[in-house]
């Protein structure tokens, strides 16, 4: 069987349960996991070229650290435990870019961390898990 399972990695003690569960689904499953971490980039339209050029190089750095901190210990843990893992940095908007990689992928599930905040900004603009919830095109596996 050769299905995907997309799963959103940030860092955080969520996204690694979420990692758990998933590499334990797709064991089950057979299928090969998506390990996708998402920073969020904002796009301006109105940039000096020297701006342009420093928030290049800042996406370069971002993108090292995401690799090295994040993506790299993640390989390191599920190296050789009977999942085919691939992995993807990217920028964009978190739940777009999510949707759009499972999409593409032809995942047949998401899954993602909940890390819980009942601040007002989640109340007000919704959790990313939540949001994700709503508007996946796939079945979405939200992990406490």
């Amino acid at each position: 069987m050769s299905d995907t399972i997309v799963v959103a990695c940030d860092g955080s003690d969520a996204s690694g349960r979420a990692l758990a569960f998933a590499h334990a689904r797709a064991k089950q499953l057979n299928a090969k996991l998506l390990v996708v971490h998402v920073l969020e980039w904002s796009p301006y339209s109105f940039l000096t070229p020297e701006e342009i050029a420093e928030r290049h190089a800042r996406r370069t750095e971002e993108l090292a650290r995401a690799e090295s901190a994040i993506i790299g210990p993640i390989i390191a843990k599920y190296k050789d435990q009977g999942v085919a893992i691939e992995t993807a940095v990217k920028y964009g908007h978190v739940i777009d870019t999510l949707v759009a990689t499972a999409t593409k992928a032809k995942a047949v599930e998401i899954i993602s961390g909940r890390t819980g905040n009942s601040g007002v900004m989640s109340r007000v603009f919704g959790s990313v898990a939540g949001t994700l919830a709503q508007v996946s095109p796939v079945p979405c596996t939200i992990v406490p």
